[in-house]
Parts: structure tokens; C-alpha cells; sequence
């Protein structure tokens, strides 16, 4: 089998709307899984996404729509994962397709609740897939911005070279540019950090601490992404300044698009977690990634300062400025 071949999008959210229209700029059809049928004889009708991203229109005749997760998976080859992290294992889990053989692309910027895992240890470990067959996608980029056609660049991740060149290619348009990278657990675990540390700099946004003492947090934020990921994911000739590093948080950290920058806002402005949550029309996903990191750290013992910061505001109900103020007190 010769990958990526048919490909499928698997989730119906923002990130998964805008990376299908990447790929149908270099796809004649693709499959697309939604767990809605409302949902997707709205999408047929209106042509658009009904709930996300709506004023991006498609060319539906080229869009094998199904809410049969099965069917889709057995009549693909590669299956693009864009569903929120935390919801991933439910969606997964009604598959009886063998997956071994597929070659999966994750776009999950996420980790996955309750396992503590990245996606692709998860997909090995579950499902038997090849990690040369593993896909990862990194930013910095928010959907809305790709959606817009604003030029934007993507990180492709994978062991096998030419595979990862092969998925670039059906991303790559006249506004977007894909760099090429084998570096994959390090772009899942930079991925979930970014959240943890977006959400930080939206509460120090919140509690209007200023622009110096974000940018003090941030310039840490880095340096502690790199130890974990050192640690957590091996030493590699990474360079923690890439795009899909640093680039990544940055966007994650100030940008008006970066739903766990707006989480922690609420947080910084006096709502609880709870009220923050429902006042987000998305899922922050830093909220699950803080306590699956939390969890990982125990073990592994690196140095987290802003981490545990965050962690203590989100779980353990410690008020917001004073974890900040404690927090400037390692920050150098």
C-alpha cells in the first residue's frame, strides 16, 4: 500500500473543517467522519459547516460524508484525526475495523485523558498501528486564521520521511507551508504543553499582571517545555526555538483566536474553572493536559514551576493571584 491514498477526517470541529479544506485544495474526494447525522445533512444543505467555521463554504460533491465510523474507517487508507483529545477514546472506541494497517495523522493537539499517553503511544499501544505509520501535525496554527487563507505554516512529524513529505504535500496551498520534521513525540508533548502554558499567560492577561511579566513567563515557559521534553521524550537535534515549539506557544499564549488564552482570561477575571468552562463555546484543551502532565511529572521529576501553578489554580482551588505571585518568585 502506497500512503497516504484515500484519506479521511475524522471529528467535525473547527481544526477538522479547516484541514479538510487544505485537503480538498490537493484531493479530488475525501471521506469525512461526523457523529451527527443533524449535523451533517445541515453541512449538505448549506454547504458549510452549520456549527463551525461557517462562512467557509465547500464543494460537497467532492465529500463522502458519514456518521458510520466503521464504514469510513474500513474504505480509507489514511484516517486525519481532528476531535478534541478528550473525546478521542470515546469516538475510537466503537471502531471494530482493524487499524493496524492504516496510516493515522494526528492533528490531536491534545493528550489522551486517563491513559496519560500522546496519541501516537496510544494508537501503538491500542491498536497495533506502526509508529512509521504515525503522523503527527503541529502549528503554530489556529483554524480560523488557516480558514481565512491567512499564510500560515504546519509541522509534519513522522519516523518515516517520505511519509510525512507525502502528507505535507496534500496540505501545502498557496497560503500555507508544511515543514518536515521526524521529531514526533517532541511535537505531541510541545503541543500539550503550549495549552497548559496558554492558559497561564490568558490568567496573567485576566489579572492584568502586564505585557512584562506575560513576556517574563513566557521566555520560562520555553525553557521548561524543553525540559520536559528532553526528559519525557529523549534528546534528540531538536531546536526548542522551531516554529512548532516556540512558534506554537507564542500564538497559543497571546493570540485572540487561542481558546486556552481565553480559559485562563476568565480565570484571571474572577470566574471560577467551572463558569469559565461553560462560558467557552470550544474545549480548552490545556485543562486536560494540566493534570495528564501533572500526572506524568510525578514520575518523571522535572523542574515545572508554571505547570504546577497552573495545576494548583485549575484542581486544587489555590485563587489565581496568589498562585502567580508565588509562581514570579522561580521565575529568572
Amino acid at each position: 500500500m502506497s500512503y497516504p491514498g484515500k484519506i479521511a477526517v475524522m471529528g467535525g470541529g473547527s481544526w477538522a473543517t479547516a484541514l479538510a479544506k487544505l485537503l480538498l485544495q490537493n484531493c479530488d474526494t475525501i471521506l469525512w467522519y461526523m457523529r451527527r447525522d443533524d449535523r451533517i445533512a445541515d453541512f449538505k444543505r448549506l454547504r458549510h459547516n452549520p456549527v463551525y467555521l461557517s462562512d467557509v463554504e465547500f464543494d460537497i460533491e467532492r465529500i463522502e460524508f458519514s456518521s458510520d465510523i466503521n464504514a469510513v474507517c474500513e474504505a480509507a487508507d489514511t484516517l486525519l484525526l481532528a476531535m478534541p483529545s478528550p473525546y478521542m477514546k470515546e469516538h475510537l472506541k466503537k471502531i471494530t475495523v482493524d487499524l493496524s494497517q492504516k496510516c493515522i495523522v494526528s492533528a490531536i493537539k491534545g493528550i489522551v485523558p486517563d491513559e496519560n499517553a500522546i496519541v501516537t503511544d496510544y494508537m501503538q499501544s491500542r491498536y497495533g498501528v506502526s509508529p512509521d505509520r504515525m503522523v503527527v501535525i503541529g502549528g503554530p496554527c489556529h483554524a480560523e486564521e488557516v480558514a481565512l487563507g491567512r499564510k500560515s505554516y504546519l509541522t509534519v512529524g513522522c519516523s518515516d520521511v517520505e511519509l510525512a513529505k507525502g502528507v505535507a504535500r496534500l496540505l501545502e496551498g498557496q497560503s500555507l507551508r508544511t515543514i518536515v520534521s521526524t521529531d514526533v513525540a517532541g511535537i505531541e508533548y510541545g503541543a500539550v504543553l503550549k495549552n497548559v502554558y496558554g492558559i497561564c499567560g490568558g490568567i496573567v492577561y485576566g489579572l492584568k499582571n502586564g505585557d512584562n511579566f506575560l513576556a517574563m513567563l513566557i521566555s520560562n515557559a520555553i525553557r521548561e517545555m524543553q525540559r520536559f521534553i528532553e526528559v519525557a521524550a529523549g534528546h534528540t537535534d531538536r531546536n526548542i526555538s522551531d516554529s512548532v515549539y516556540l512558534g506554537d506557544l507564542l500564538v497559543t499564549a497571546y493570540s485572540k483566536f487561542s481558546r486556552n488564552h481565553n480559559f485562563g482570561a476568565y480565570i484571571g477575571r474572577g470566574y471560577s474553572v467551572k463558569a469559565a468552562m461553560m462560558e467557552m463555546e470550544m474545549v480548552a484543551e490545556g485543562y486536560y493536559g494540566t493534570k495528564c502532565i501533572y500526572e506524568l511529572n510525578r514520575r518523571l521529576g522535572v523542574r515545572m514551576p508554571i505547570l504546577d501553578c497552573v495545576y494548583g489554580i485549575l484542581y486544587q482551588g489555590v485563587p489565581a493571584q496568589k498562585a502567580i505571585d508565588e509562581l514570579s518568585e522561580h521565575l529568572c
